[in-house]
């Protein structure tokens, strides 16, 4: 399965691959990242992006699955968070200037709700 094929497969086809150690999480988020890299200047969909922190997640959900603890389908799913929702650590900028807060202390309700402790990207 070459990367173009996994960055366009939707939950339901990767989650089962996931499980199964047929795909990596890592080559999951390596598929998205490239994704992005290449189509990103045409669309400027993502403000930011954390490559490094992106990568370090899927290798800690890749760990986690090898050990035998998978914790359902969305872990190893890459997942992006829109620039309006804080994130600690991640700048939040509203997509303006004017509305810039700078770097989060914390995140929104729903980013700790629903993406931690393995978020994979950010910034949408």
């Amino acid at each position: 399965m070459n990367r173009k094929e996994l960055a366009c497969m939707d939950i339901a086809a990767l989650a089962p691959l996931i499980e199964t150690r047929e795909v990596s999480p890592v080559e999951v988020m390596g598929s998205q990242l490239a994704r992005i890299e290449a189509l990103n200047p045409d669309l400027n969909a993502y403000i930011s992006l954390y490559p490094d922190a992106a990568m370090a997640a899927a290798r800690e959900a890749e760990a986690e699955i090898a050990a035998g603890n998978y914790r359902g389908p969305l872990h190893g799913i890459p997942m992006a968070v829109k620039d309006l929702f804080q994130v600690a650590g991640m700048e939040r900028t509203c997509g303006s200037r004017l509305l810039s807060e700078g770097v989060a202390n914390s995140d929104a309700t729903s980013v700790a709700a629903c993406a931690r402790p393995a978020p994979s990207c950010w910034g949408c």
